[in-house]
């Protein structure tokens, strides 16, 4: 997050405003085996969809919390922005997807064999949920069960 004085004055006292939540304890759990065996999938906070899949509503009060589904083969340069948030230079992560959704550089790293292999589905969201409630409630647990049957041992969060 940059510096407040880079906002707008209504970005600014949302800000201020907001009711963070804290996490405690941080869910964590150690690598059962070594990094270049483990299926690595990508969860982004991007809110990229794929031409043909609906984009993230942004008219949802409190932010859209569902996830598309985006596969592997994925050409990053179909990807569709569709994030809410104004608190931030969407130019970037338009001009360069791999900044919200680092898919090509997954890819480097199993063909160098620094990962075993990337997950055949990675997980688009929205970020700038205000409302996390159905997320962690409904959504999270939807998306982890689909991570498990993949037998995904590693899921990269990329927050936007």
């Amino acid at each position: 997050m940059g510096d407040l004085n880079e906002f707008s004055l209504p970005v600014k006292l949302f800000l201020k405003t907001y009711r963070w939540r804290k996490i405690d304890p941080v869910p964590w759990a150690p690598l059962k085996k070594p990094l270049n065996q483990c299926r690595l999938a990508l969860v982004s906070t991007a809110g990229f969809v794929l031409p043909g899949q609906m984009p993230f509503d942004k008219s949802i009060r409190g932010g859209d919390h569902s996830f598309r589904e985006i596969p592997d083969a994925t050409d990053v340069s179909k990807l569709i922005e569709s994030h809410r948030s104004e608190s931030f230079d969407h130019a970037g992560i338009n001009a360069d997807p791999n900044l919200g959704f680092p898919i090509d550089r997954a890819r480097e790293l199993a063909k160098r064999g620094r990962i075993g292999s990337l997950n055949r589905r990675q997980l688009s969201f929205m970020g700038s949920i205000t409302a996390p409630g159905r997320l962690i409630q409904e959504t999270a647990p939807a998306a982890a069960r689909l991570l498990v049957e993949d037998a995904v041992d590693l899921a990269l969060l990329v927050p936007v």
